[in-house]
């Protein structure tokens, strides 16, 4: 079993080409490390004030970086900050504290905050900034929290064990990888009705192609990964061994999978019915799609590296962040991705030239 850093932190956490360097662009971390609180675990980045949002597992923190100045300010959160999603049409900040049961919410234009209860052990989160709705993932819980902008909550069922939550705004959809139960909760934005699909074992992230009305969910158990069309009709795909991470390429619809245990990225091409695999470092993590550039980043915890993927699959390149690198958020109008390293306390910024 491959040695995972997170997997010690906390229960929650949970070739076909040739290749060269990137043609025609480069790559470089940009003020290299800023250094944030203790295991930062997830982040999260508000593009229209330029601001990063860090949660620090191990003390209970929100680093706030402004992206121009690299300065930070360190905001108090719950206890075990384990996910952060960011409304920018409201700057709001949404924090989920996995080991008290709340929800921390930040005002972005003063980092003052206030505290909603929710499920037991709240692990995910998504907003659909159409509605305003945050969606919480309570994985002890059995539930999703609703939340509206002026904080009112409504509880909806879930399955065993959620895990994962994703926003189709399009749609008003919003749906649920449900660890331990081996199902997808579709909730129905309109009334929170809900229902059930069957997918691979241990489904464990999602991804979203609005633009296609599909959901992508990687089962960590099984290697595949299961999509569900806008007709919730399914199809599953083999990857490679235990995918943790997925990412979508916009204009391609390709969808990028994290391998953690065979290293590697798989391409899924859904529409020809294909799956090809790119070699990546050592335990791949978090995997972001950036749309100005058609590249994919894949974070490498074991091998403390981030690879930047060229869209077509046919060159790559890898350089090192900080120790254990293990989430990702990305600023398409700087064009910056922003990298949490977990053993390292601190984040890399990477430019694309």
């Amino acid at each position: 079993m491959v040695k995972n850093t997170s997997i010690a932190l906390t229960v929650l956490i949970s070739v076909s080409c040739l290749f060269g360097l990137l043609s025609g662009k480069s790559f470089r971390t940009d003020r290299n490390v800023i250094a944030v609180g203790e295991a930062p675990f997830a982040l999260a980045v508000n593009s229209a004030t330029n601001k990063i949002y860090v949660a620090n597992f191990g003390d209970g923190t929100v680093t706030v970086i402004d992206g121009k100045s690299g300065a930070s300010d360190t905001v108090r959160a719950g206890n075990r900050p384990a996910a952060v999603v960011v409304n920018s049409r409201n700057n709001r900040i949404y924090v989920a504290n996995e080991a008290d049961n709340t929800v921390t919410v930040m005002d972005g234009s003063s980092n003052q905050t206030s505290t909603i209860a929710v499920g037991k052990s709240p692990v995910a989160l998504a907003v659909n900034e159409e509605t305003g709705i945050a969606y919480v993932a309570n994985q002890l819980g059995r539930s999703v929290t609703a939340i509206d902008e002026s904080g009112r909550t409504s509880t909806i069922p879930a399955g065993i064990t959620p895990s994962a939550v994703a926003v189709n705004p399009a749609t008003n959809k919003i749906f649920v990888a449900n660890l331990g139960s081996d199902d997808l909760t579709v909730i129905d934005g309109r009334d929170n009705a809900t229902k059930q699909i069957a997918v691979g074992a241990s489904p464990f992230a999602l991804a979203v192609d609005e633009e296609r009305t599909m959901v992508y969910v990687a089962n960590r158990a099984d290697g595949t990964v299961t999509a569900v069309d806008a007709e919730e009709h399914t199809s599953r795909f083999r990857v490679k061994t235990q995918p943790v991470a997925l990412a979508v390429e916009r204009h391609s619809g390709k969808v990028y999978v994290a391998n953690a245990l065979t290293n590697d990225v798989s391409v899924i091409d859904a529409a020809l019915g294909t799956v090809s695999t790119i070699p990546a470092g050592d335990a791949p993590q978090a995997l972001i799609a950036n749309p100005l550039t058609n590249q994919i980043y894949v974070a490498n915890q074991e091998s403390n590296t981030v690879t930047v993927l060229a869209e077509a699959g046919a060159s790559r390149k890898s350089f090192a962040v900080g120790a254990s690198p293990r989430a990702m958020a990305f600023n398409p109008v700087t064009n910056r991705v922003y990298v949490a390293n977990l053993r390292g306390k601190s984040v890399s910024v990477i430019k694309a030239d």
